[in-house]
């Protein structure tokens, strides 16, 4: 039974580079750092400018490797959807941008499984909470607004075709 060594790394989608994080720790186990490389650029390149976690399995008698990728995190998704560099250093009094409500939605469809929210009303709510520590507004308000109108039902007419 040969051994298996696992390797996890937080890559930039589709930019992965033999350097620092993989390089070091791909190396010592003697596998094509390339053809690794080159396989997380290529399941990675829909999420450019994302921070990705990937996971390495190396078998470390036949060399063979496999890679699977994990979901950015939600402050990634946020940062691509907005289409800016980096959150607020100021969330409360800064903000750095504006999402819909619909973002949101799909923010929270993206991230899915992966939440620890059990309905996709929890789901919005985590990912409004990220809204708010990063200095992002929903439909140009606080996200905690937002946040409250969910608690009242205010927007539940969003989750009832998703709940067939």
């Amino acid at each position: 039974m040969s051994e298996k060594k696992v390797v996890e790394a937080l890559v930039s989608g589709g930019q992965a580079t033999a350097g620092p994080p993989l390089g070091p720790a791909l190396g010592p186990l003697g596998v094509n750092v390339l053809a690794i490389v080159n396989k997380i650029n290529e399941i990675t390149k829909e999420y450019s400018g994302m921070k990705v976690p990937v996971k390495i399995i190396v078998d470390a008698e036949t060399k063979e490797f496999d890679v699977s990728v994990g979901t950015p995190t939600t402050s990634a998704l946020i940062i691509s959807e907005l289409g800016i560099e980096k959150g607020s250093g100021a969330p409360n009094t800064e903000k750095v941008g504006n999402l819909s409500l619909a973002q949101v939605l799909g923010i929270a469809g993206v991230k899915g499984s992966k939440l620890l929210a059990r309905s996709p009303k929890a789901a919005v709510k985590e990912i409004l909470g990220a809204c708010v520590s990063m200095g992002v507004t929903v439909d140009d308000r606080d996200p905690r607004e937002v946040q409250q109108e969910l608690d009242e039902g205010k927007h539940d007419d969003l989750f009832v075709e998703k709940a067939a």
